[in-house]
């Protein structure tokens, strides 16, 4: 990686209700935690981005799309033990942790902030669904002029077809896609 980035590798939408519901998942939480020891070895920022709403869902009204059916069903509040973390991806000591309300990890957290403070200029991006938080994340770092990477086998989608247009048509217009085992290796 290029010494002229501050790099974070930032984990997004990997909690257990949301890996749990997606069969193509499986697998996934083990390739992102080795991708995230790789970056601690190499003293970069890990960043767990999560959907996260107060109890009852008051920041998701009627027009939210997607997220009226996560306040119908009462999840991904503090209360809700499917909000948490996937097991499989332990949280470390110094790895940051911030709590977003829409698609984009930017969206209602403090990732602008904490990037800021940090100096971080290059993001990576890992999660749950790619056409999701991936895309909306990617687009919405394109446009604040973070460097970007995605990585190719750290993340999927309910459909396979535009899990495959993404990653090799629509990303790389904005990003270096690389796979978890590639990026690793350029990391030494």
């Amino acid at each position: 990686m290029s010494n002229e980035h501050r790099t974070a590798l930032l984990i997004m939408d990997m909690q257990r209700n949301v890996v749990d519901r997606l069969p193509a998942a499986a697998g996934l939480p083990g390739r992102i935690a080795a991708a995230a020891s790789a970056a601690r070895q190499a003293g970069l920022t890990v960043i767990y981005v999560v959907a996260g709403f107060l109890p009852g869902h008051p920041e998701i009204g009627d027009r939210s799309g997607t997220f009226t059916a996560v306040r119908d069903a009462g999840i991904l509040t503090p209360d809700d033990p499917g909000a948490q973390i996937h097991d499989d991806l332990p949280v470390e000591p110094g790895d940051v942790i911030v709590t977003k309300k829409r698609y984009s990890a930017f969206a209602g957290s403090e990732l602008g902030i904490v990037t800021r403070a940090q100096g971080i200029t290059h993001l990576v991006l890992t999660g749950m669904v790619t056409s999701g938080v991936v895309l909306s994340t990617l687009r919405e770092a394109a446009d604040l002029d973070f460097s970007l990477t995605v990585l190719s086998d750290g993340c999927v989608d309910y459909d396979d077809e535009v899990q495959r247009v993404l990653l090799e048509k629509v990303f790389p217009r904005q990003a270096a896609v690389l796979g978890i085992d590639e990026w690793i290796a350029k990391l030494s």
